[in-house]
């Protein structure tokens, strides 16, 4: 099965690539080296798109986002509907549900983008359901915080920190976050593309975690000793200095997708959590 895959270079559509191109025949385009209509859909079924210009903790303009994740999307699905492909599946974000919420959302729950990035990506869900018919299927996988091997940002910051300070102040967290392993992501995504299916799908891990057991989880993925307390007034203090950080440490927000693994006739997810922390984390466990 012939699979057109579009950021190759990124965190998932790498993983994606290096772990399923035995499985798939997948070709690769990038909108920053290649033109649109030089692209050759000869027996292509399914386009996996991954490019994106993605969240960044400083402010980018909503036009730059809507340029990246919804005319280059639309673009693309155009062209691929055009050439007769029959599915094509868009890497979105749950940030389209808000940043936190103490509800248990799932596929079916109403979308609440708050910013460019989210807002940008729902954008371009409601337009590529506009193209959707009975011989071009939209798939949309819908992704919260992806954490792997060669992981960056947030992640490697948290586990570098841990490797060097055996005492944190994050104690007694009680919030729950869903956040997904990337070989979980790529594995719904595989079943996506041979089932041919259609629809609104999210990946997460199989329980979402406080951030206090996440910290300790990845301690124990390194092997180090962990002590965790909690400072009076401590989340105060960085809901005022930090608020969008406040939001992602003491916050929830959880996410079911059971819908999404019975559909594709998935039990359970097929890396559990433990085992994808271990991955995750094994080239600094040194």
């Amino acid at each position: 099965m012939r699979v057109l895959l579009t950021g190759s270079s990124g965190f998932i559509g790498n993983y994606f690539y290096n772990n399923y191109r035995e499985h798939l025949d997948v070709k690769t385009f990038s909108f920053l080296r290649e033109k649109l209509e030089n692209i050759n859909f000869k027996n292509i079924e399914a386009v996996v798109h991954c490019g994106a210009l993605v969240h960044k903790m400083h402010e980018i303009p909503y036009e730059d986002y809507f340029k990246a994740n919804v005319e280059q999307t639309l673009n693309l699905a155009s062209y691929a509907k055009k050439n007769n492909v029959s599915n094509f599946i868009f890497i979105s974000t749950v940030k389209i549900y808000g940043e936190e919420t103490d509800l248990v959302l799932n596929e079916e729950s109403l979308p609440n983008p708050l910013d460019s990035y989210s807002l940008s990506k729902f954008e371009a869900e409601k337009k590529l359901l506009e193209l959707q018919d009975k011989n071009f299927k939209i798939s949309i996988l819908r992704i919260p915080l992806v954490y792997g091997p060669g992981v960056k940002a947030n992640f490697k910051s948290l586990a570098n920190l841990i490797k060097k300070i055996p005492i944190l102040p994050f104690g007694k967290i009680f919030n729950k976050r869903s956040i997904v392993y990337v070989g979980n992501v790529a594995h719904i995504l595989y079943q996506i593309i041979i089932q041919n299916k259609n629809g609104i799908f999210i990946a997460v891990d199989n329980k979402a975690i406080s951030t206090s057991m996440l910290i300790t989880e990845i301690a124990r993925a390194l092997n180090r000793k962990m002590i965790l307390f909690k400072i009076p007034f401590f989340d105060t203090m960085i809901k005022i200095i930090r608020p969008n950080i406040y939001k992602r440490l003491y916050l929830s927000l959880e996410l079911d997708n059971s819908s999404t693994l019975h559909r594709l006739g998935i039990v359970n997810n097929k890396y559990p959590f433990r085992e994808a922390l271990k991955e995750t984390f094994n080239k600094l466990n040194d």
